[in-house]
């Protein structure tokens, strides 16, 4: 039987990135545990778990142009079949480099996948729905980040079974797509130029000019999900949290995102987002300069990752529909990708910055990383709203 309802499309869509999200809550932490028992150095720990945002930054160069030829569902398929495929292939290839080739093309395909049904759902949904919409979408994303870390802790049972677990569940996820009826024609919005690498460069160029502040925060996401799930394992185990209060600390994040991801979505379509941002992030701050404070203590921690992640932890899907409120229909796949680009920026950069700092200060600061990342991003927004005020005045 197939569907062609928007909720069904929505449900079908979300399912499909919760099981990605799955994979990839699972795999940062499982190789940082892998990689801090082989006593491999935090900063190498930390550059090879960039290897997966590499992958998303470099294939946003180049993903609008098969999207817009091809389309949604053929972009799906191939997104969900590289992921598996390289899943299955992490315990059969059992070395440091080939597992960051590994980790690249996972983030080329979890970037192709992303960014088809990101930019579908952006596309057709009612504007006065959007944040709601996104929210949901973030919220299934989060909830498959969340479970991830648990199950990377099957490692102590035998190393290649949360591989698998992971490769199964996203071979299974994919072709859901087939369950939707007229997907094989949906497009996105036609934007009255030819398709080209140089077009494409344009059209970021454009989004850009528009829409700068909206792509600032999924960069912040960014580097909380890719520091929190590679640094802070190899931080904990060095201040002596077991292997299990790392697995419930680090879920604690994208449960507290969960917990009000749509309230805060559905609040944004009423009050506007810019302003709600703001206080998110100030909260946000507050919570990371705590984490600083109690960073010994197995309660305070999950309690404050909890905090963290109802506060900063709708950061991207606010990211995405605050540009998609002030980015032309016609240039959404552009702005959609550059805000993956944004997202691998900061992925990329949250853990090599993390690692270093775990190295130089033996992890002394390493949560007030995260509280000034957040500072400065705050101030550029409320320098941002205040000269938008100004023009509309």
């Amino acid at each position: 039987m197939k569907f062609e309802s928007f909720r069904a499309r929505f449900i079908v869509l979300s399912l499909i990135v919760c099981i990605s999200g799955f994979s990839q809550g699972m795999l940062l932490p499982l190789i940082s545990f892998i990689f801090e028992n082989r006593e491999i150095h935090a900063t190498i720990n930390g550059l090879h778990a960039s290897g997966l945002y590499i992958g998303v930054l470099v294939s946003a160069l180049f993903i609008e142009a098969p999207l817009r030829k091809y389309g949604f569902r053929p972009m799906i398929i191939t997104g969900g079949i590289i992921v598996g495929i390289c899943l299955f292939l992490f315990p059969v290839l059992d070395s440091i480099w080939i597992w960051f080739l590994l980790r690249l093309l996972v983030g080329i395909g979890d970037n192709v996948l992303h960014f088809s049904t990101q930019t579908w759902l952006t596309q057709s949904t009612p504007q006065h729905k959007l944040g709601k919409v996104i929210a949901f979408y973030g919220l299934f994303f989060s909830l498959g980040f969340m479970v991830g870390p648990k199950v990377s802790e099957l490692v102590t049972i035998w190393e290649p079974l949360p591989f698998l677990v992971s490769g199964v569940l996203t071979m299974i996820g994919w072709p859901l797509i087939f369950l939707l009826r007229g997907a094989e024609n949906a497009k996105p919005i036609e934007s009255g130029v030819p398709v080209t690498v140089f077009n494409t460069f344009k059209n970021f160029k454009a989004v850009l000019r528009t829409s700068w502040i909206a792509f600032l925060f999924p960069m912040l996401f960014g580097i909380f999900e890719a520091s929190l799930n590679s640094n802070f394992p190899v931080f904990a185990i060095r201040n002596d949290f077991e292997l299990s209060d790392i697995t419930w600390i680090l879920p604690a994040f994208s449960f507290g995102a969960i917990l009000l991801q749509v309230p805060i979505g559905a609040l944004g379509d009423r009050i506007g987002r810019s302003r709600l941002i703001s206080v998110l992030l100030a909260l946000g701050a507050f919570t990371f300069f705590f984490m600083e404070v109690f960073n010994s203590s197995f309660i305070m921690l999950l309690l404050l990752f909890t905090l963290a992640g109802i506060f900063v932890g709708s950061m991207y899907s606010l990211g995405i529909s605050y540009m998609t409120d002030i980015t032309p229909k016609f240039n959404l796949p552009a702005g959609n990708l550059m805000a993956g680009i944004m997202f691998s920026i900061g992925s990329i950069s949250g853990p090599v910055i993390g690692g270093y700092i775990i190295t130089v200060t033996d992890g002394a600061y390493y949560f007030s990383f995260f509280t000034v990342a957040i500072v400065v991003i705050l101030i550029l927004n409320i320098l941002f709203i205040s000269k938008r005020s100004t023009m509309a005045q």
